[in-house]
């Protein structure tokens, strides 16, 4: 007999459903565990996570890493690296360390700025449309396809050049034109979720809508929408990086991976002055690549768990 069980009948039902939840309580733990070490098995993902979180406190952490001020102007112009500037400067003459350690941050807010927008934008509309089905999910599903039919790059080079190129206009702008894959995967898995006996269990107890949607059908959910959402980090990160190289995102004097490349475009540069722009070259092509190892170790993680 149990604490909570009482003589008769009713300790018995009493008794159920405490084990009934703490075996549920068990399988949720023996999930998240095993989703853990199928990831820690991911060497590549593992590394991945590593550069990615050093990044992040690289860029949490930039006023105290930065040996200058990123926008401080020194007397040597496009002078190769040295002891007192370890990557050389610039062609205004600016530390270019300094400024690599800074654009740090606005890659990372931008990757996951944008993705918590179109992240958001995509579930509801997902869930909506997975669950009310009928005109909800016609109307809906025709405005993602829409959305989908727009040339993305064109448009959001648009977007930005009549809104003004800024950190915040391309986090909106990415944001709110990329989440019609989201909202696809979303309704994907809402359609079989809300089929299940717990969801029609919940209906029938007469629960609100909301309540089935973020606390029983969402949660069941998340698996496609963080694999999406990883990759996309990466995607944000490569869209910002272009829109600077082309002149059309982070505006100098504030210090971008891709406004950095953009002096790149100068024969002499390429040939010549390798530390003004093979430096955040490689720091967008290791953050691209950590965060896409990354996605590929969760989406191995989680799909595992869905057979188990």
């Amino acid at each position: 007999m149990t604490l909570t069980e009482k003589p008769g009948t009713a300790g018995t039902a009493d008794a159920v459903v405490p084990d009934s939840a703490a075996a549920a309580l068990g399988r949720e733990r023996s999930s998240a565990g095993f989703v853990v070490r199928r990831f820690l098995r991911h060497r590549m993902a593992v590394a991945g996570l590593v550069i990615v979180a050093l990044m992040v406190l690289t860029a949490a952490l930039a006023p105290l890493l930065a040996p200058h001020d990123p926008n401080q102007i020194f007397g040597s112009f496009e002078a190769a690296p040295s002891a007192d500037h370890l990557l050389g400067t610039d062609a205004v003459g600016r530390d270019v360390l300094s400024r690599l350690i800074y654009g740090a941050r606005v890659s990372m807010s931008v990757g996951v700025g944008a993705v918590a927008v179109y992240v958001l934008i995509g579930v509801l509309f997902g869930l909506l449309a997975g669950y009310y089905g009928r005109w909800v999910d016609s109307v809906i599903m025709r405005i993602t396809d829409v959305f989908m039919s727009f040339p993305y790059f064109m448009v959001i080079l648009i977007l930005v050049s009549i809104l003004g190129p800024s950190l915040l206009t391309i986090i909106v702008v990415i944001g709110f034109l990329a989440w019609p894959m989201i909202a696809r995967l979303v309704r994907g898995s809402v359609l079989s979720i809300k089929q299940t006996d717990y969801v029609q269990a919940g209906v029938a107890l007469g629960y609100s809508t909301p309540r089935i949607l973020f606390r029983h059908i969402l949660p069941n959910a998340l698996s496609p929408i963080i694999v999406n959402a990883t990759f996309g980090v990466a995607q944000a990160i490569i869209l910002e990086s272009g829109l600077s190289f082309l002149g059309m995102g982070v505006r100098p004097p504030a210090a971008s991976w891709g406004n950095m490349l953009s002096e790149a475009q100068s024969i002499t540069v390429l040939s010549s002055q390798p530390w003004i722009w093979i430096p955040p070259g490689l720091m967008i092509l290791l953050a691209v690549l950590s965060i896409n190892f990354v996605g590929d170790g969760l989406r191995d993680s989680l799909e595992s768990r869905s057979y188990t």
